[in-house]
């Protein structure tokens, strides 16, 4: 059955990507997006009458009530990403990525539904030999995380409610996005020809964009099944450091060299491997490898480079 789903953020870097999913199977697909960042990353979907956009700030709550009202399915993908980012801005990030999604949360009827996608950074720093699974005790140590872990103690209280706890994310999307460890190893290794490396040791999951895409499509499919509940999402065999991670790249971009850095801090201090057994056993599993999504990025950049110089 086709339904009405709000995504906030739908502009962004996964937005862009599920706004399109959503509106191409057929689903009332509304956006609200302030289009800071890249305003044509939804132009293709102007032709579907199934598509909404408004250009509206989230923060102006009064304005974003009535659609928020409107729709049986709540998104809240506005938010401000990553560590770096929330450190700069400390209190936009609180405004934000919490107390937006407690309006959101106190404000919407029982009967609604929310999918909250939060990330795995919560964790903090796991255990050497050790898994982080959804029972693990969270352990945030940036603003960034602990945000997210806040807003996601909202979100649950309302039992109509599913939270995916994401890997990093790699991959093209309408809204590209090079910070991304993944995606900046490709660009840096293309461009500069060199990848310098510092905390080689961190360990991190990852998840391909599509993949995230399709788990949340199969949440709006069989959301009676799996509400209620945290999943880790990210792609069982990419739990690897960021060492194996550089070596993945220079493997598909040979002319790369790696330069390991020992007297330089990664700004995210996070390390740890995930657990994405729970989420499997309900019947999704990510599926797309860390070696596909590397060469995708690299014909995407250098395609775009050739583009560029050619002007």
């Amino acid at each position: 059955m086709k339904k009405k789903i709000l995504i906030t953020g739908g502009a962004g870097y996964i937005g862009s990507m599920l706004a399109t999913r959503l509106v191409k199977d057929g689903h009332n697909v509304t956006v609200i997006d302030k289009l800071v960042y890249d305003k044509s990353s939804l132009n293709h979907l102007f032709f579907y009458k199934n598509f909404k956009l408004i250009n509206e700030d989230v923060m102006n709550f009064n304005k974003i009530k009535k659609f928020l009202k409107n729709n049986e399915f709540i998104i809240p993908l506005a938010a401000l990403v990553g560590a770096p980012l929330c450190d700069k801005y400390k209190k936009e990030a609180k405004e934000l990525n919490y107390k937006l999604i407690k309006k959101i949360v106190n404000f919407i009827s029982k009967k609604q539904k929310i999918i909250f996608p939060t990330t795995n950074s919560g964790y903090g720093i796991g255990e050497k030999n050790k898994f982080c699974d959804e029972t693990t005790p969270l352990n945030p140590i940036s603003v960034y995380g602990t945000t997210k872990s806040l807003a996601e103690k909202e979100v649950l209280k309302f039992k109509n409610s599913i939270s995916f706890r994401l890997a990093t994310v790699f991959g093209f999307s309408y809204r590209m996005r090079s910070d991304l460890i993944v995606n900046n190893f490709v660009s840096e290794a293309l461009n500069k020809k060199k990848l310098f490396i510092f905390e080689p040791h961190f360990r991190r999951n990852f998840i391909h964009i599509n993949d995230v895409v399709e788990a949340f499509c199969f949440a709006i499919k069989d959301f009676q099944n799996l509400k209620g509940q945290i999943y880790n999402l990210g792609l069982s065999s990419a739990n690897i450091t960021k060492l194996d991670l550089a070596k993945k790249v220079k493997k598909i971009i040979p002319a790369c060299r790696l330069y390991l850095k020992h007297n330089q801090k990664d700004p995210d201090q996070r390390d740890y491997f995930v657990s994405n057994k729970k989420i499997e056993k309900k019947g999704f599993k990510a599926k797309i490898d860390l070696e596909t999504g590397i060469k995708e990025l690299s014909q995407v950049f250098l395609y775009n480079k050739k583009i560029v110089n050619n002007y």
